[in-house]
């Protein structure tokens, strides 16, 4: 028998049994739904965080009170129980780095707040900033309508604001200026005097949806009790480490510390970051492919059981190819190529569904879909496997029967 008739009379067998055949793939699709969703989401979330470190600046570092990332457990009551960085420290820090980076920006930030221009309202998810005149530059925004925050309004803790693109578009839909509009945050009436340029998204979240307005202001009014977060910009690359090492020395001299005394402050860098990151995606990745790899594992089993019964349910069929001069290889080819493709299209309704869903998870964080491609051709190669792996049982039993016999005992 020819390839083209071995695979036509191949899918006929499968469409015989539709419901054990797609409960059979069932299985395997789990197993690579698994593995693709994740994979996708992680690498989704990575080229977020790519693009989110290059919009922060590559000579950029932040100190604050806790570190980037952290998951609970025994060290979380270090980080909470440390002291916040005061605004007073924050100064005393500005003023010791002098003339030694090239941008120092302060902030401290609320999330969840909801802003309001007349009748329209925003949802309450913007994020709220409190900030000095070198926030904007240290950060990575700039100015598209107005002017950013100044010296004199931090000084004066004015009560005014600088918005970001989403909000422009949420609260002035017909492309009216907002500058000098009365803007509410959470019910506070600020003044703006200026809008961001857009800036995207970075891990996953809108870098747009916020309003800034001075550090004192936010102090006094909002939630005196808040850590600050102080962006350093280098001068250069050249000088990124001598900065960061400069910084530590003036910020335990701001903070008090004593030279026994350890740092009580994080240190935030981009690397540091990616590598928390990479860590953390390692971790994941791993604990993925190995469920994954035992759900096709015990999927590959399932297969088997079903190509076995499926030799001993059609055993006069093989006894009445074999007697009319069918050869062994015809017969082994076509069971071979049943578990194959059982073994295939649950891969493939697998990879569809599991590219589907990780970049749903990726929209609803604002994150850029992808498509996993090198884990869609490792995900077909396994099922390749496992198919033939677990195939090649039943197809032989099937190939060696005696066709005697079989015609004698098959039903």
């Amino acid at each position: 028998m020819q390839l083209r008739e071995t695979v036509i009379q191949a899918a006929y067998s499968l469409r015989a049994n539709k419901l054990r055949s797609w409960l059979t793939t069932l299985g395997v699709s789990v197993g690579v739904f698994s593995i693709i969703a994740v994979m996708t989401a992680l690498q989704a979330v990575d080229r977020s965080v790519a693009s989110g470190l290059s919009s922060l600046g590559a000579n950029t570092f932040e100190i604050q009170k806790y570190p980037a990332t952290f998951f609970g457990g025994h060290g979380r009551s270090r980080f909470v129980n440390r002291p916040d960085i005061t605004y007073n420290e924050s100064l005393a820090f500005k003023k010791l780095m002098e003339r030694k980076a090239k941008n120092i920006g302060l902030q401290v930030s609320s999330s969840g707040n909801l802003a309001t221009y007349e009748n329209l309202t925003t949802n309450p998810d913007v994020t709220l900033f409190g900030a000095d005149e070198n926030f904007a530059s240290a950060n990575g925004f700039d100015i598209a309508t107005g002017r950013n925050l100044t010296e004199n309004d931090i000084l004066y803790s004015r009560n005014v604001a600088v918005i970001g693109h989403e909000l422009l578009g949420t609260l002035f839909p017909g492309g009216e200026n907002p500058v000098e509009k009365s803007l509410k945050v959470n019910g506070k009436v600020y003044r703006i005097v200026g809008v961001f340029m857009k800036k995207g998204a970075a891990f996953g979240q809108s870098q747009d949806n916020l309003v800034a307005i001075p550090i004192t202001r936010y102090l006094a009014h909002i939630n005196i009790k808040r850590s600050i977060s102080i962006t350093v910009e280098a001068s250069s690359q050249k000088e990124y480490q001598a900065t960061i090492d400069r910084a530590i020395g003036a910020m335990r001299v701001a903070r008090g510390l004593t030279i026994e005394q350890p740092n009580d402050f994080e240190l935030r860098t981009n690397e540091a970051l990616v590598d928390s990151f990479r860590e953390f995606q390692r971790t994941i990745s791993i604990g993925a492919f190995i469920i994954s790899f035992m759900a096709l594992v015990t999927a590959g089993v399932g297969i088997m059981n079903i190509m076995l019964v499926s030799v001993t349910e059609r055993t006069k069929e093989i006894g009445i190819r074999k007697s009319v001069g069918a050869p062994k290889k015809s017969i082994l080819r076509q069971f071979l190529l049943e578990a194959l493709f059982l073994s295939l299209t649950g891969g493939l309704i697998g990879i569809l569904a599991g590219a589907s869903a990780g970049n749903i998870v990726a929209i609803v964080f604002n994150m850029p879909p992808i498509f996993p491609v090198a884990w869609i051709i490792i995900s077909i190669a396994v099922c390749t496997g496992i198919g033939i792996s677990f195939g090649i049982v039943p197809a032989y039993k099937a190939a060696k029967l005696d066709p005697v016999e079989a015609l004698r005992s098959g039903k």
